[in-house]
């Protein structure tokens, strides 16, 4: 394990760490505040994603709510180890017991806050039905409630993208030797017809904690369906987010807003 001190002007204590899995380790990475007393915030990332590509966000979430924040690299992401398997249907919810179970239990986590992205809010979900008792309050951001149209002809567009030269290679700087399984767990899965079926209903329905759903209002892989969806299907008093203009990746594009607005939702949360 590595440590250093940001130089941020709240003190945060930045360390690193891996967990063993049974198909893999994963690279986990937390950001703890001097004082960050309060259940932490657990981050799942998108599609493409790593603790990388969450890039500052982390480090201004913990100041901007003094909680400490934990982000890992799922099996087959950034510097966690390569997924032995192509991905399954089932693969967000399976990502409770793949990835979240055992970084729980090796981190010790009781209470704990989720907060994902894109897919990772998807799983975010899930890990909140899982954990009705700990999981003390659920944020998600650009998330998919099903597969919509817009969603499938945003990845074909991102396919079509990445088919340029040069392209994968980008995705290595984050992934390395894994981009390309990376790009296909994304993009096949997705497409596939099994995965025609994936829906957060059922699950919503099993989370009575609180919901902050935060979406782009020009969002280019979901309707604005999708948050009002959370926050209906939760059982739990639900808020949902719309940021005008926005895109995709909120917490890049306007951090402050993002951060400033998931601290007041939390200031209720123990």
């Amino acid at each position: 394990m590595s440590d250093h001190d940001s130089p941020s002007a709240t003190s945060i204590h930045i360390s690193e760490t891996q967990v063993a899995t049974p198909d893999g380790a994963l690279y986990v990475k937390r950001w703890q505040p001097d004082a960050g007393a309060k259940a932490p915030i657990v981050l799942m990332h998108d599609s493409l994603g790593s603790v990388a590509l969450w890039r500052e966000f982390p480090e201004q979430l913990a100041a901007a709510t003094g909680r400490e924040v934990i982000a890992y690299d799922r099996l087959g992401f950034g510097q966690s180890d390569a997924n032995p398997h192509q991905l399954q249907p089932q693969f967000v919810e399976n990502e409770v017991h793949a990835g979240f179970a055992p970084i729980h239990q090796a981190l010790g986590l009781d209470a704990f806050v989720m907060l994902g992205h894109s897919v990772g809010g998807g799983m975010a979900c899930m890990v909140a039905a899982a954990y009705p008792q700990q999981c003390k309050a659920l944020i998600t951001e650009s998330a998919q409630s099903f597969v919509e149209d817009r969603t499938l002809q945003g990845i074909r567009a991102a396919r079509d993208n990445f088919a340029q030269p040069g392209q994968v290679e980008r995705l290595g700087r984050y992934h390395g030797d894994k981009a390309a399984w990376v790009l296909s767990a994304w993009v096949d899965t997705w497409l596939s017809a099994p995965f025609a079926h994936y829906r957060l209903d059922a699950a919503l329905k099993q989370v009575h904690c609180p919901v902050l759903a935060i979406h782009g209002e020009l969002d280019e892989f979901g309707s604005l369906v999708h948050p009002e969806n959370i926050c209906e299907w939760a059982q739990g008093p639900g808020e949902v987010e719309i940021i005008a203009g926005g895109g995709h990746v909120p917490h890049r594009e306007l951090p402050e807003r993002i951060t400033g607005r998931i601290a007041r939702f939390l200031s209720g949360v123990a």
